[in-house]
């Protein structure tokens, strides 16, 4: 047999070599193109050997399997963190030291006095802080700074107000002019902007640090809901009714007076103790109560019973 014969491939006479295979003649005659393929590796789908040449002259195109296109990653917006009831912790005011005299000694009621202390540098206590005072020749007191009640003070004024022994007691002992220091804040009973209803309990001479909290809110916050229960022994300490005309012009609409001892007493004023005159608390609201020991610690576990933010204020 010669070196070279002829091949008809699709009706076209082909030279090829003895033992050539019909794939490697169609190819150097140009009759199909070559697949390209990585080195050393067979390509899934190409034409092998003897396969694809009976269609036109060309190698039917490789046939590769759908590529797995990753899976976009979900989208994931970021989470607001968790909400914070009312308005976050401001820094802590640093202690400082006040003097000054007394300036105003005035009779509230029976059990209350109203002391004004002129300072020489204004003093940088929030409504509620509590400072230890202390006058000239007589023990240290916590007391809270507060406002006359009918809202007057000036900015370089501490005015007070204090329980006193109806029979006598050291308070009867401060004068005019008598010196007066000052130390604070103390405490954390201060107003805080923000927050769910605000819910103010004052006992006896108590009321001085809510009224200056009060009157703050219905500046600051003339749209928040507040509720005002206050208490006292005798209905004769109820002192505070001009403060109270105040705030019921502002917007207040719920306030109870109430006196532990029976007698007479006007017809606004409640009998019983203080705590049997809350409001209905919610989880919600921010409880400011100011006054003896034995009051705020029974606010406090009433507001804890609903899990109601207390900020008590003692006096002593």
């Amino acid at each position: 047999m010669g070196a070279r014969c002829s091949l008809v491939v699709n009706g076209r006479s082909v030279r090829v070599s003895t033992g050539d295979t019909p794939l490697e003649a169609a190819l150097a005659e140009g009759m199909i193109a070559p697949v390209q393929m990585p080195s050393g590796t067979p390509q899934a789908g190409a034409p092998l050997a003897g396969q694809g040449v009976a269609h036109q002259g060309a190698a039917r195109p490789a046939r590769r399997p759908p590529a797995h296109r990753a899976r976009p990653e979900a989208f994931r917006p970021s989470l607001p963190s968790a909400p914070i009831p009312g308005q976050e912790e401001a820094p802590p005011i640093p202690v400082a030291v006040r003097k000054g005299t007394v300036t105003e000694i005035r009779r509230l009621s029976p059990g209350i006095v109203e002391i004004v202390a002129t300072l020489t540098k204004r003093p940088t206590l929030e409504p509620g802080h509590q400072a230890r005072v202390t006058f000239s020749g007589l023990p240290t007191l916590t007391l809270a700074p507060t406002l006359r009640v009918d809202g007057a003070a000036e900015i370089n004024e501490a005015v007070f107000h204090i329980p006193r022994d109806p029979e006598g007691g050291p308070v009867d002992a401060i004068r005019l002019d008598q010196p007066v220091r000052l130390k604070g804040p103390v405490g954390r009973g201060q107003y805080r902007p923000g927050g769910g209803r605000l819910v103010l309990v004052a006992a006896g001479a108590g009321f001085g640090a809510i009224w200056a909290i009060a009157r703050a809110a219905r500046y600051v916050e003339p749209a928040r809901e507040m509720a005002l229960a206050i208490g006292a022994r005798d209905a004769l300490d109820l002192y505070m009714r001009e403060s109270l005309d105040w705030l019921r012009r502002t917007g207040v609409a719920r306030i109870v007076l109430c006196a532990d001892r029976g007698g007479p007493r006007p017809p606004d004023v409640r009998s019983g103790p203080l705590t049997a005159h809350l409001p209905s608390l919610r989880a919600t609201d921010v409880v400011h109560v100011a006054g003896d020991v034995s009051t705020v610690g029974a606010v406090q576990v009433l507001a804890a019973s609903v899990g109601a933010r207390c900020y008590p204020i003692v006096l002593a």
